[in-house]
């Protein structure tokens, strides 16, 4: 919670830079604790039971990194937010920090109003967004491709985004690559919690206040079913218990959004059964037609209605590509969604975790993002106004508005 009450623990092994993060988070009423080394963060965490914990990287024991695995592996620590400190500002050192479950990352020296901002951000996000009530029924909505790099993982996350940003409502995105899935990072997201929390817990004993501490909470709304952290993880993760799962997510969630990988493992056969709508991912390439023929063959084995499966051209080539038409030819049946080329769609996503249906909003690419979002949403939710319109909805309606003639 983001009170004055909030208890924060800095550990750094340099006095001044104790004291100087002490004075500037003392002055907005936290209550503060430290501690000089990682042997003692330990300690101190289990005894302060702090809301936040501030860690330096570099330190003579145990360093920042060590110490945040060591705290995320505690169930008291799994869910609450750690920030990192380091002089080394690199992307090598981001990564590492994400990968051992750090919330945020900030180079030093520091400027105590900045710190003070993302304090109050971090303990903003720790709360848990409620989940849908009981009776509500989701749509399920899975990406799909038997070919990688056509955006599949990019699509997923800025859809979940969208839709969550529209219709003000929690949305669960589910990362179904369950060995090397990157919806997290895709949302700048530590893989603190993941599908390998789950994977020695029998389906019996799963139940949504348990899939609520394994979801991670982004400020757009959406809740992060996040890949496994290690590869034997993900081998524990049956078929069964990701078709319980799923179908317990929609109960709760208004969207679910499926990032599948490239495969007909059981797994991903149990989110390809569940989904409402399957979105095809193609590109405008001779491999990928090849991949989306044996892909629509495989469903028409499993007899998924034609309704089920959507052809998505996603145009990941600047020039060159196969003409659209073509494409329809040689799979004999109509592509009925198409995106344009977009170089910043991946970069933006990928490299920084920002994906641009959030931070290209008012522009054109964040339009149509928005645009196709609200396509793929609900009959119900697209046939009436909501009762607190949120600023997406807003935009898409005046959007759709004919323009006065002069």
């Amino acid at each position: 919670m983001t009170t004055p009450s909030s208890r924060i623990l800095i550990v750094d092994d340099t006095p001044l830079n104790l004291k100087m993060a002490s004075a500037a988070l003392k002055s907005g009423g936290y209550e503060i604790d430290t501690a000089a080394d990682g042997r003692s963060a330990l300690e101190r965490a289990v005894l302060f039971q702090p809301d936040l914990i501030i860690l330096d990287v570099m330190m003579p024991d145990i360093d920042g990194y060590e110490v945040c695995r060591r705290l995320r592996r505690m169930p008291a620590f799994a869910q609450r937010p750690i920030m990192m400190l380091t002089a080394n500002d690199t992307l090598e050192e981001r990564v590492r920090g994400l990968e051992v479950g750090a919330d945020d990352y900030m180079s030093k020296p520091f400027q105590p109003v900045e710190l003070q901002a993302r304090v109050r951000a971090l303990l903003r996000r720790a709360a848990p967004a409620p989940p849908q009530p009981l009776e509500a029924q989701g749509r399920t909505i899975a990406l799909f491709s038997l070919r990688g790099g056509v955006g599949v993982s990019t699509l997923a996350t800025n859809l979940a985004a969208g839709l969550a940003q529209i219709w003000g409502e929690p949305v669960a995105l589910v990362d179904l690559a369950l060995i090397s899935g990157q919806s997290a990072l895709m949302l700048n997201l530590p893989m603190r919690t993941t599908w390998g929390d789950l994977a020695d817990v029998p389906v019996a004993d799963i139940d949504s206040d348990l899939l609520d501490q394994v979801l991670m909470a982004h400020s757009s709304g959406v809740r992060v079913l996040s890949a496994a952290a290690r590869a034997e993880q993900s081998e524990l993760i049956s078929g069964e218990k990701v078709r319980y799962i799923l179908d317990l997510l929609r109960k709760h969630y208004a969207y679910v959004v499926l990032d599948l990988p490239h495969d007909f493992g059981d797994t991903t056969l149990a989110g390809l059964d569940a989904a409402d709508e399957v979105l095809l991912l193609l590109a405008p390439e001779i491999a990928s037609v090849r991949a989306a023929t044996c892909a629509l063959d495989v469903f028409a084995e499993l007899s998924y209605p034609d309704t089920k499966v959507t052809l998505l051209l996603n145009t990941t080539v600047a020039q060159g590509g196969l003409a659209r038409a073509d494409i329809e030819t040689a799979l004999r049946r109509p592509i009925t969604q198409a995106l344009p080329y977009a170089a910043e769609l991946y970069l933006s996503a990928l490299n920084r975790g920002v994906p641009p249906v959030l931070e290209l909003a008012t522009k054109p690419l964040g339009a149509l993002l928005e645009r196709w979002s609200f396509q793929l949403s609900s009959a119900e939710h697209r046939a009436r106004r909501p009762a607190s319109p949120t600023p997406a909805w807003l935009r898409l309606a005046q959007a759709a508005q004919p323009r006065k003639a002069h």
